[in-house]
């Protein structure tokens, strides 16, 4: 008799037998519709019980000119006893109310000041120019007001960078730490960073430079899984450019464990597969950028998703409003169709 003892070999073997229970099988219109309204509250509901608002109490604590922009660091009141500090660029020369876009940094010990170019030591520069991870700098002098924020546990809310307070996490991944307190409360990280995202939104919207009917979203890796939520949670969002973040479950998460809890929601497997959740978004404009040489998320499974995606978006009539973006790279921004992406649909 054959017996199996590997506990990897039993995930894969579940994840090829498996079948989530709101993957889209449909063609028309009627089927897309009859799809969205069941999974949707579904997937809002995995994310667990979300943290409430309170006002934002916003304080720039500095701003200087520099690149031709305006900058920002802002101190925000996400909830009772918690903030957290965001970065914003605007052109300097800017007239009129702009186009916002949140630039959601992956994962990485510097959070949100690599999306914004800080590129202030050798560490830091090496990861903006290995990855082309500056997107929310380059949106910026390109025309937006872009705001970014450190995630849980990222940049200045990562704990192991504080004082005395590395060795309880003893070597281990603070996002499975974080998320294991958060599901004992009957909440998940993903929802707190989507409530944080929103929070970002909030004081983004309410800034009398920008114009809150035209709003972006963008992010690499994490950065994308970010993306995705925030646009299938946040109708605000009026375009959506995910950049390294397309492949299934069954791939990046059983075969290769390339995720962590700062991604996921309990059950949300069973639900569906990460081709339904950038389906979600639409009709909204999206755009899937995938690195031929992704090392991560690797192509075959990324084009996979992909074309998944295609069929939901033709079913919502919304084809047009649907981009590729493959390009002849690794686990980075290509920054070829993201300027005319969001030129095409938030204007400048």
């Amino acid at each position: 008799m054959s017996r199996n003892m590997s506990i990897n070999a039993y995930f894969n073997r579940l994840a090829a037998k498996h079948t989530p229970r709101f993957r889209f099988a449909g063609s028309t219109k009627r089927d897309w519709q009859s799809w969205r309204e069941q999974l949707h509250p579904n997937v809002l509901a995995s994310l667990g019980k979300m943290p409430s608002k309170v006002p934002l109490n916003p304080q720039v604590v500095a701003e200087w000119t520099e690149d031709g922009l305006v900058k920002q660091r802002v101190w925000l009141d996400v909830e009772d006893g918690l903030s957290a500090a965001a970065l914003v660029f605007r052109p300097a020369d800017a007239k009129g109310k702009l186009p916002g876009i949140l630039a959601c940094h992956g994962h990485g010990p510097h959070g949100k000041d690599s999306v914004m170019g800080n590129a202030s030591t050798p560490e830091r520069q090496a990861k903006i120019q290995g990855n082309n991870y500056d997107y929310g700098l380059q949106m910026a002098k390109a025309g937006y007001a872009v705001i970014a924020i450190d995630w849980r546990g990222f940049g200045e809310r990562d704990d192991r960078l504080k004082p005395n307070q590395n060795d309880i996490f003893r070597g281990r991944d603070i996002c499975n730490i974080h998320y294991i307190r958060a599901t004992i409360l009957g909440m998940t990280v993903l929802g707190m960073d989507v409530h944080d995202g929103c929070c970002a939104l909030d004081y983004l919207c309410g800034l009398d430079f920008v114009d809150p009917d035209r709003i972006g979203v963008m992010g690499l890796s994490f950065g994308g899984t970010m993306t995705t939520w925030m646009a299938l949670c946040d109708e605000r969002i009026k375009a959506a450019d995910v950049i390294c973040y397309s492949d299934r479950f069954a791939d990046f998460g059983m075969r290769d464990a390339n995720f962590c809890g700062s991604q996921i929601a309990p059950g949300l497997y069973d639900l569906c597969d990460v081709p339904d959740l950038q389906g979600l978004i639409a009709p909204r404009p999206l755009l899937v950028e995938i690195g031929a040489y992704d090392e991560c998320f690797l192509a075959d499974s990324a084009m996979s998703c992909y074309r998944e995606v295609e069929k939901i978006y033709a079913a919502a009539g919304a084809s047009d409003r649907l981009e590729l973006d493959l390009f002849d790279g690794g686990h980075c921004w290509s920054g070829r169709k993201s300027f005319d992406f969001f030129a095409k649909h938030l204007g400048r």
